[in-house]
Parts: C-alpha cells; sequence; structure tokens
C-alpha cells in the first residue's frame, strides 16, 4: 500500500509551498490521503486484514490532527487543501 516515488514527487511538485518544500502540512495530508484511499481499496478486497484496518485508522487521525493544526494556523491554506483534495462537503 505504499506510494511509489514517482506518486511521492508529484503530490510533493503540486502542494509545496516553495522549492524544496517536502514536509508541509498540504503535502502530508495529500500523501496521507493519497495512501487512505489505496487502503480503502485493499480493504474493499480483503475486509479481514486486521493490520491494514489498524494502519487506515492511524493515518486519518494523523490526517485529521493534520488538519486542524492547519485550520487553526491558516485558514486560507486550510480551505485550499479542502477544496483541492475534496475531503469535505
Amino acid at each position: 500500500m505504499a506510494l511509489t516515488t514517482e506518486e511521492k514527487s508529484e503530490i510533493i511538485s503540486k502542494y509545496s509551498q516553495a522549492k524544496g518544500d517536502t514536509g508541509s502540512p498540504e503535502i502530508q495530508v495529500a500523501i496521507l490521503s493519497k495512501e487512505i484511499e489505496k487502503l480503502q481499496g485493499h480493504l474493499g478486497e480483503n475486509k479481514h486484514d486486521s493490520p491494514a484496518k489498524r494502519g487506515l485508522l492511524s493515518k486519518l487521525a494523523k490526517r485529521r490532527r493534520l488538519l486542524r493544526y492547519l485550520s487553526i494556523h491558516n485558514e486560507d491554506r486550510y480551505q485550499k487543501i479542502i477544496k483541492s483534495l475534496n475531503l469535505k462537503k
């Protein structure tokens, strides 16, 4: 379920704030979102894969914490990432 190097570099180039930026909250949220999508697909086929379920829950919690951080510290960046990833309706 890990992302390939090409997928990660594509996400980093799309969401980076400045050149060389690889760890901003937007990038972390985007990478986690892609990993969550992959895990959800895997769990659709393998319902009894308990370690994957636990990994999915931990990734969801981490993404939620990062989004909360962004909403508190920079509302504009929060709204932008929410819209670009279609996370909330």
